[in-house]
């Protein structure tokens, strides 16, 4: 059982500590966010995320999990620390390390004897060399830790599962002490046989963003035969169905849709495509990607056009404010540019969403320039349907302009 430090506790960092306390480890989960951390000690969950909380208590009750504000303590605790921070796209579209860098530099304050490194986030390559030189600075000099890569590859909705029944592990190091301390922390998943790759840093934080741009790029692909099926009369479910059953394909990632978006897809695509141009080369197919999804996102509105030219006055359903079911986050969601795009038509725009969290209903109820009448309404459905759930009664909303009401 190997002492272990999770910093972050959001979708990446909760799932982290809560799976590596369910393999049996000693894990805190630390964070400065205090509000996160009250409502972890008080018994909830600060992210949507199905089966979670079930892992989670299991391991609070277990005493094999805790979770504090103080990483410093946290760190000097453990021997093996993880940074789960955001990376979240820059102005460019690089990915934002500041988070990764303020864990290495609390990590080499706290370097009290030997520690393992580990970013958990997903950085560019050349990362890990650069975290090695910043902790070994302001450790005064320190030898005695190492800097490992292992990337994470969760999708939201089912990360809880994808953590603890793991395609692959991928672990990026060159010291043996590290992949030993490595094949420790995941020896509940060694002793199930689960495929682990051991490989240097710089694979490693490849490997991640190779996989992620290749799955956005085989949705953007279908995405694109769906638009062709669309003028000539084909159907590109069966398109897609018949095309996944090549084993070189697979029917994964061939549903046709109004475009990616998440945490991941989005930022690691644009965030590869600026690694490629930072070693003076291009992705040609990437940047493809990127652009073709932006266009897929706003063909939403011309499709409906096409059956509905004048969109002022009329009242459009919009299913869903989240990028995928089963999660409640709308970063980079199609329904960000969807509902824009309907109500600078002139629409009113009714949505739903069975898990939109509070703070997302509030970010669509902001008034906008509808004009001095315009004030958003509470839409009924979700209150008088029998299909609505304790958590979509307050998950329905729409948009009018006072006149109408």
């Amino acid at each position: 059982m190997k002492k272990i430090c999770v910093v972050g506790t959001g979708y990446v960092g909760l799932v982290t500590a809560a799976g590596l306390a369910d393999f049996g480890n000693s894990v805190i989960g630390a964070d400065i966010d205090e509000s996160k951390i009250d409502i972890l000690k008080k018994g909830g969950i600060p992210i949507y995320e199905p089966g979670l909380g079930e892992v989670v208590e299991r391991n609070v009750k277990a005493g094999r999990l805790h979770f504090t504000t103080d990483i410093n303590s946290a760190i000097r605790k453990s021997r093996v620390i993880f940074s789960a921070v955001g990376t979240p796209p820059g102005d460019g579209g690089e990915a934002d390390l500041r988070a990764v860098w303020t864990v290495a530099t609390a990590f080499a304050k706290n370097l009290d004897s030997y520690k393992v490194f580990i970013n958990k986030s997903t950085v560019p390559v050349g990362t890990g060399k650069k975290t090695h030189e910043l902790i070994l600075k302001e450790s005064g000099g320190k030898q005695h830790f190492d800097v490992v890569s292992n990337p994470e590859f969760l999708r939201e909705g089912s990360a809880v599962g994808d953590f603890l029944n793991p395609d692959r592990v991928v672990v990026g190091t060159r010291s043996h002490k590290a992949r030993e301390i490595m094949k420790d922390v995941y020896h509940a998943l060694l002793m199930r046989t689960v495929p682990y790759v051991e490989t240097n840093i710089e694979s490693a934080e490849i490997i991640k963003y190779a996989s992620n741009a290749f799955l956005a790029t085989k949705i953007t692909f279908i995405n694109e035969i769906a638009n062709l099926c669309d003028i000539v009369g084909g159907d590109v479910k069966e398109v897609a169905r018949a095309m996944g059953m090549d084993g070189r394909i697979s029917p994964k990632f061939l549903h046709a849709g109004p475009g990616f978006g998440g945490s991941c897809f989005p930022k690691d695509t644009m965030a590869l495509a600026e690694i490629f141009k930072a070693n003076g080369i291009h992705t040609r197919l990437v940047e493809a990607a990127i652009a073709a999804n932006e266009h897929q996102k706003q063909s939403v509105v011309d499709k409906l056009r096409s059956v509905m030219p004048i969109l002022q006055g009329k009242t459009v359903a919009v299913l869903g404010l989240a990028f995928k079911p089963n999660t409640d986050d709308t970063r980079f969601s199609p329904s960000k540019v969807v509902i824009p795009l309907l109500e600078a038509e002139g629409a009113h725009v009714q949505v739903f969403d069975p898990v939109a969290s509070a703070q997302h209903r509030a970010l669509y109820l902001q008034p906008r320039d509808h004009g001095p009448d315009h004030r958003p309404t509470a839409c009924p459905c979700a209150h008088t349907s029998p299909r609505a759930s304790p958590r979509s009664s307050t998950s329905c909303f729409s948009t009018r302009t006072a006149g109408d009401l």
